[in-house]
């Protein structure tokens, strides 16, 4: 249970409330594009709190109330508005991606299915962020407890990564491809169990192959050279053993729904979050507003904290059954959501138009420049218009917002730009050769027909 708030802290969690709302009225109105001054006023009356909340309390003591669950959210909001404005740099748009990849950690270590490729790219992603806060740091930019904040953030994740990695240590090195491979069988079964329909022709050859590894053992033991036991015999018998599981489950349940009528709620609503997911990373580059995925993160969390003992229970407290259905495709958002946030390109909101028109240009240009003519200027004329027409946009050589400020992104629409206008004149270099060696083989014709005519 949360900790009630102390009297000193009331006013603090009152106005942190006001700005929550403030940033989900913000958050709603999509009638116009979000501006960077609004965001870092925002960001600006949230530090003015971070300041007053520190000078009433100390640094040895644990909090844990409804102020602290208050600036958890407001923290979060405020991270996904810095991506949004394509801050993607900036210590605050961190803050999200830590507590997403902090999610998936904890359900990597809850199922203890992963292999060292699935953990390499979180290592990396991790210190990519830490060089972003400790840059800042260094710069002034941003208050020492923010900087604080996200560096224990930080320091959390890799330890669940630390945790990760030393478990996979105990793996003896005979039994890593077979780990890695009953990983890989996990995956597809649990996302087989997902899918309606009937399943008999996939779910067939993957029986076989848990039957080929479960042949490899003696005595219930996987045997390394020599006749040698290998240690961590456990580790692989135990997700064999699951593998098998999870295959009659899905066969017994071949002729019925998935899922557990009690649980049926909570199945309908992962899967309709996991559908628009799906959409929004084909679409992103054209629908996505950053902010968007705070209530698709809330939900999961709501669902999430269904579960007792990792396990979703009916109103009975039973558990039945379709846990790796349900699991999958909490682990699946959660993953979609990372994918979505990891993503986020460092262009504000309001020049993503000019950016996606530049990179399909950009894609098209490079398609001609690729196969080749015959063509002529009126070919070209479509993508010098669409360059003629991004370039008239700006005001002294940069893109200017609709209150007069400068968005993030200048750099890469510039660059884009200045690309598209060297491969339009690339094509006019590659149209004028084509057009002499023309000219020249015409010549040559008419040379031949004279000769011929004076030898006649």
């Amino acid at each position: 249970m949360p900790e009630p708030v102390p009297q000193e802290e009331l006013p603090i969690l009152e106005a942190l409330v006001n700005i929550r709302n403030r940033l989900t009225a913000l958050k709603k109105d999509r009638g116009e594009f979000i501006k960077p001054s609004d965001v870092n006023s925002l960001y600006q009356s949230v530090v003015k709190q971070v300041h007053k909340l520190n000078a009433v309390r100390d640094d040895t003591t644990t909090y844990n109330n409804r102020l602290d669950t208050t600036l958890a959210d407001v923290f979060a909001l405020l991270s996904l508005f810095f991506l949004t404005i394509g801050k993607t740099k900036d210590t605050p748009a961190v803050y999200s991606q830590i507590a997403s990849m902090r999610q998936i950690l904890n359900h990597m270590n809850e199922s203890t299915v992963y292999n060292e490729g699935d953990l390499v790219p979180f290592r990396k992603r991790l210190a990519e962020l830490r060089d972003i806060i400790s840059r800042d740091a260094e710069a002034g930019k941003h208050p020492k407890a923010l900087t604080k904040l996200l560096e224990r953030q930080l320091n959390e994740c890799d330890a669940i990564v630390k945790q990760l990695f030393d478990s996979l240590s105990v793996l003896s090195p005979e039994l890593v491809p077979v780990h890695q491979k009953l990983i890989t069988i996990r995956r597809q079964l649990v996302a087989l169990a997902a899918k309606e329909g009937s399943h008999k022709a996939e779910l067939k050859p993957l029986q076989e192959e848990l039957r080929n590894i479960d042949s490899q053992r003696v005595d219930g033991k996987f045997l390394g050279p020599n006749g040698v036991v290998p240690a961590s015999q456990a580790i692989c018998s135990g997700l064999l053993e699951e593998c098998f599981d999870i295959s009659q489950e899905i066969k017994a349940h071949e002729d019925s729904k998935n899922v557990a009528s009690s649980l049926k709620p909570i199945y309908d609503r992962l899967t309709d979050i996991r559908s628009e997911l799906e959409s929004l990373v084909l679409t992103h580059r054209w629908t996505l507003r950053e902010t968007d995925l705070w209530n698709y993160s809330l939900s999961l969390q709501e669902i999430d904290k269904m579960r007792v003992d990792g396990k979703f229970v009916d109103s009975e407290g039973n558990k039945p059954e379709g846990q790796y259905v349900l699991l999958y495709l909490l682990r699946r958002c959660y993953g979609l959501i990372y994918r979505l946030l990891s993503s986020s390109e460092p262009v504000s909101e309001e020049l993503i138009p000019i950016a996606n028109k530049l990179n399909t240009v950009k894609k098209c240009l490079n398609e001609v420049l690729k196969y080749g003519g015959p063509f002529n200027a009126r070919d070209l004329y479509p993508y010098q218009l669409a360059l003629f027409q991004i370039d008239s946009m700006r005001k002294d050589g940069r893109f200017v917002g609709v209150d007069g400020s400068i968005p993030e992104g200048q750099g890469i629409i510039m660059a884009n730009l200045n690309e598209c206008h060297e491969l339009v004149e690339m094509l006019k270099e590659s149209m004028d050769e084509e057009e002499t060696e023309y000219e020249e083989d015409e010549e040559y014709d008419d040379s031949d027909l004279t000769s011929e005519d004076d030898e006649d």
